[in-house]
């Protein structure tokens, strides 16, 4: 099955101004135009936005996002160096996530605080 752009934002919530800046940028693979010039988007173009959109939502550098790509157009031999790209940034959010765990405590802690259950 195949989508234009605007099939494309209703799917993925990206602007088509966002859709065609990260295509111009390389953070999609090449994305195939009809005779016209009109982006023709794949189950696979798809796929890589939401892909790229969550990468991006957990703040994955775009240097990053952009080397997942390039390995991945070069092929099958390149996927345990996109694998432990992925795993890194894992591990950064699973750090994020502890930290946010830790504040969400301390807002707690002022919260009760502020309730008075500390006063009594």
């Amino acid at each position: 099955m195949t989508y234009k752009i605007k099939n494309v934002e209703h799917m993925t919530g990206l602007t088509s101004h966002t859709i065609r800046y990260y295509e111009k940028e390389g953070i999609l693979p090449p994305i195939e135009r009809d005779k016209n010039g009109i982006r023709i988007f794949s189950e696979q173009n798809l796929a890589w936005l939401l892909l790229v959109s969550c990468l991006k939502q957990t703040d994955m550098p775009v240097r990053d996002i952009k080397e997942i790509v390039r390995l991945s157009q070069i092929g099958e031999e390149t996927m345990q160096s996109r694998k432990e790209l992925l795993e890194q940034h894992k591990k950064k959010i699973e750090h994020q996530i502890e930290s946010l765990k830790e504040s969400m405590e301390k807002i707690d802690k002022k919260i009760a605080f502020y309730d008075g259950a500390d006063h009594c």
